[in-house]
C-alpha cells in the first residue's frame, strides 16, 4: 500500500504497510508480554505511519515504563486523553479492531520487521529529496555536499536519523536497558574500551563512545609513541574491533615499525638500521602474526581534511577507536581563513564526527611554543592555536616529560618516567598518572599510582 505525496519528489510514493502496524498494535493489546520483543525492532513511535498508530505505540511503551498494566483499558485511556481520536466511541472501535485483526500473536516479530523495514524505506526517500535539494540549491563544493549525502544514509542504516522531537520515554528505555547491561554478565562489552593502562582506565572509565580526546605534548616526549600503545592495546584485546589511525606526519611502514617494535622488544633502531640480530626474527615474526589477527586500518595521507576521515570510517564495520596524528597538520579545505578559525572548525567537526559515529576519537595535538620554552607543565591554555580545542574536547590530556633542576644529565629523552596529565575530564576526576618510558622499544607502561599535586 502506498500514498502519493507532491512534497516527495512530485512523482514518489510513501511505503507503509496498514495491516502490519495494525497486528502489531493489536498483538500487544492482546498479549502484553510481546511488547519488549516489538520494542526490539521498532525503536520509536515514528516507524508507524499512521499518526493514531503511533500515538497508541506511545501509550503502550509509556505504561510499559511506568510498569502499570497494559491491556485495551489502559491503552483507551491513554489515547483518550491523548485525543488521537476524533470521540471515545472512535477509539474504542479502533483498539477494538486491533485485536481482531492479529493473524497470530507468535508472529508479532514479523509484524514488527515490516513495520520497520517500510519506515526504512519512507527514510530513505525523505533523504533522496533532501540531496536533491542540496544538489541542486546549495552553493557548496561536491564534495560537502557528497559527505552529507553519505552522512543520511548512514544515519538511517545506523538508526540516528534526524528529524522529529523524540519523546523522553524510548529514551529512558534504552537509558535503562544499557544499564542493565553494563550492570550485568556481560558488562565488559558495553564499557569503554580499555587502555591497557589501568589509572587511565580507571580515571576515565575507558574510552567512550562519542567521546573527542585530546592527547597534546611537546615534540619529543612521545605522544605518537602513547597513541599507538593504546592502539595495540586495544585491537588486541578487542579483536573484533576496528582501530583506524591516520598519520599526517610518519608513513605507514613507520607506524608499523613502531608497532612492532613496541610489541616485540627489538629495538626502533635496529628496525631503522638493519641490524636485527638471528634471536629477534622469531620475536618480530610472533608480532606480525599477532597483528594479523587484529583489525587495524593504517592511512597516512598527507593534509587529510576531517571530511575525509570521517568518509572512509563510517564505512569500516564495527568500528572502535580512531587516532589522529595530528591536529596541527591536518588540511581544513579553506586556507582564506585565520589559523585559530580553522582548528576551531575542525575540533569542532572531529566531535560532530564522534557523536555521529559513536566512536572515541584520539586526537593529537601539540602545545603552543610558549610551553615549549618555558618546559613548564602544560596547562589547557597552551593548547596549540585556538581554545576552541578545549572547549570541545571531552577530555583533555598532556604527556610531561619533568627535568630535575640539578640533572646530571642533558638528554631529556632518557627520563624514563613521564607524568601523564589528565587536565580534563568531563566524565569524572582530573588526575595525574606517572608512565614509565621505554625509549629504546618507544614504548609506555605503567607504574604504580601515586598523586602528584
Amino acid at each position: 500500500m502506498a500514498e502519493r505525496s507532491d512534497n516527495l519528489l512530485n512523482t514518489i510514493n510513501l511505503p507503509y504497510n496498514t495491516e502490519a502496524e495494525q497486528a502489531v498494535l493489536g498483538a500487544i493489546i492482546t498479549d502484553a508480554t510481546v511488547l519488549p520483543v516489538v520494542m526490539e525492532t521498532i525503536r520509536q513511535p515514528e516507524e508507524f505511519y499512521s499518526s493514531a498508530n503511533q500515538t497508541i505505540y506511545q501509550g503502550m511503551v509509556t505504561l510499559f515504563m511506568a510498569s502499570k498494566p497494559l491491556d485495551f483499558v489502559t491503552i483507551f485511556d491513554y489515547v483518550s486523553d491523548a485525543g488521537a481520536f476524533e470521540n471515545d466511541e472512535e477509539a474504542k472501535v479502533y483498539l477494538y479492531n486491533l485485536t481482531q485483526t492479529v493473524p497470530t500473536i507468535k508472529n508479532v516479530g514479523s509484524y514488527a520487521k515490516i513495520v520497520h523495514d517500510k519506515y526504512i524505506l519512507r527514510s530513505l526517500i525523505r533523504a533522496s529529496e533532501s540531496i536533491a535539494d542540496m544538489a541542486q540549491n546549495t552553493p557548496e563544493s561536491a564534495d560537502l555536499v557528497l559527505d552529507a549525502a553519505e552522512q543520511k544514509i548512514y544515519d538511517i542504516r545506523n538508526g540516528n536519523e534526524t528529524g522529529a522531537l523524540k519523546a523522553i520515554t524510548p529514551v529512558i528505555y534504552e537509558t535503562l536497558e544499557h544499564l542493565q547491561l553494563v550492570s550485568g554478565p556481560d558488562r565488559d562489552k558495553y564499557l569503554g574500551l580499555e587502555t591497557g593502562f589501568a589509572h587511565l582506565d580507571k580515571t576515565l572509565t575507558g574510552l567512550n563512545g562519542s567521546d573527542l580526546i585530546i592527547l597534546a605534548a611537546r615534540p619529543g616526549v612521545g605522544k605518537t609513541s602513547l597513541a599507538l600503545n593504546i592502539a595495540s592495546n586495544v585491537a588486541t584485546k578487542y579483536k573484533d574491533k576496528a582501530v583506524a589511525i591516520f598519520s599526517l606526519e610518519m608513513s605507514n611502514m613507520q607506524l608499523a615499525e613502531r608497532l612492532l617494535s613496541s610489541d616485540s622488544g627489538v629495538s626502533s633502531m635496529a628496525f631503522r638500521t638493519g641490524e636485527v640480530g638471528s634471536g629477534d626474527w622469531a620475536n618480530i615474526a610472533q608480532s606480525a602474526s599477532r597483528f594479523s589477527n587484529t583489525r587495524i586500518y593504517l592511512d597516512d595521507t598527507s593534509g587529510i581534511t576531517v571530511g575525509e576521515i570521517k568518509a572512509k570510517t563510517r564505512r569500516i564495520p564495527n568500528l572502535g577507536l580512531i587516532i589522529v596524528d595530528y591536529l596541527q597538520l591536518m588540511s581544513s579545505g579553506n586556507s582564506n581563513d585565520s589559523r585559530v578559525n580553522i582548528i576551531s572548525e575542525m575540533t569542532r567537526n572531529f566531535k560532530i564526527m564522534a557523536k555521529d559515529l559513536n566512536v572515541p576519537v584520539l586526537l593529537l595535538s601539540q602545545l603552543s611554543r610558549s610551553n615549549e620554552k618555558q618546559a613548564r607543565r602544560p596547562m589547557l591554555s597552551d593548547l596549540r592555536d585556538s581554545g576552541s580545542i578545549e572547549q570541545d574536547a571531552d577530555i583533555v590530556m598532556f604527556l610531561h616529560r619533568e627535568i630535575p633542576e640539578n640533572a646530571e644529565y642533558t638528554d631529556p629523552s632518557q627520563i624514563s618516567e613521564i607524568t601523564l596529565i589528565v587536565a580534563k575530564n568531563r566524565h569524572g576526576e582530573v588526575r595525574n598518572i606517572s608512565l614509565h618510558w621505554d625509549g629504546a622499544h618507544t614504548k609506555f607502561t605503567s607504574m604504580d599510582y601515586r598523586t602528584d599535586e
